[in-house]
C-alpha cells in the first residue's frame, strides 16, 4: 500500500505525510506494487511519471526495466528517502530517476509529456481525486498509457487496515468515467489479491485497476 495523497485536504498535506514518514525508518514494504509489475512488465519503456513515489520502490523497478522516471511525492521526506534508497540499491537505475517534491493538485504535471503515468493508491476525496486524475490523464502523450490502481470500496468490509472514510475508495469505472473519447480502456476491474488483517487472518481484498491508452 502506498497511498501518497496530494493537496487540498489538510490531513493529506505535506506536513501530514512528512510526519508519517518520520514516524518510521521504513513505511512501505520496499517491493514494487504488484499491479504495476503485472501491467508494465513487457511494455516498451519510455518516460514515466510515478505519482506518489513514496520510498521509491516503483521508481527503482521502472528504472531497472529501462524507463526514464520522474518520481514525485508531496512529502519531501519521502523523496529524500527514495532518492537515497535508489542510490544505495542500484546506482545505474538511480541515474535514470528524477526526484521531485510536488503537490500535483497545486502544480499539475506537464501536458502530453509521458509515455506512462502510474498512480498507485492515491486515496483522495472525490473532488480533488477527480481533478488529480484528470490532470494525470492530460499528461499522457498520444499512444501512451494511464495506469491507476486504488483500494476498492469492498476492502472496507474485509477487516484489513483501512481508514474508516468510504469517500476515499473508488472503483476503476469511476476513473474510466473521467476519460474522454480519445482513450481506449484496456483493463477496468476489481482485481483480487491476498492480504492479512491486523489479527493475522488472511483475506481476499481487491484493487481497482484501470489501464487506458490515449489515441
Amino acid at each position: 500500500m502506498s497511498e501518497h495523497a496530494h493537496g487540498a485536504v489538510p490531513m493529506f498535506d505535506e506536513g501530514f505525510w512528512n510526519e508519517r514518514y518520520r514516524s518510521s525508518p521504513q513505511v512501505w514494504s520496499g517491493n514494487p506494487n504488484p499491479q504495476l509489475v503485472a501491467e508494465v512488465a513487457g511494455r516498451s519503456p519510455g518516460r514515466v511519471l510515478d505519482v506518489g513515489c513514496g520510498e521509491g520502490a516503483d521508481a527503482i523497478w521502472l528504472a531497472q526495466h529501462g524507463w526514464t522516471v520522474v518520481a514525485t511525492d508531496i512529502s519531501s521526506v519521502a523523496v529524500e528517502r527514495g532518492e537515497q534508497h535508489a542510490r544505495d540499491t542500484d546506482p545505474a537505475a538511480a541515474a535514470r530517476i528524477e526526484w521531485r517534491q510536488a503537490d500535483l493538485l497545486a502544480l499539475p504535471p506537464e501536458p502530453g509529456s509521458f509515455d506512462l503515468v502510474s498512480a498507485q493508491f492515491m486515496q483522495l476525496p472525490p473532488e480533488p481525486r477527480a481533478r488529480l486524475f484528470a490532470s494525470l490523464a492530460a499528461s499522457v502523450r498520444a499512444g501512451g498509457t494511464l495506469l491507476v490502481v486504488g483500494h476498492h470500496p469492498s476492502d472496507l468490509g474485509t477487516g484489513v487496515a483501512r481508514p474508516p472514510m468510504p469517500e476515499l475508495f473508488y472503483s476503476s469505472d469511476e476513473v474510466a468515467g473521467l476519460l474522454d473519447d480519445s482513450w481506449t480502456v484496456e483493463v477496468s476491474e476489481a482485481r483480487p489479491r491476498s492480504a492479512s488483517t491486523p489479527d493475522g487472518v488472511e483475506v481476499t481484498i481487491h484493487d481497482a485497476v484501470l489501464v487506458a491508452t490515449r489515441a
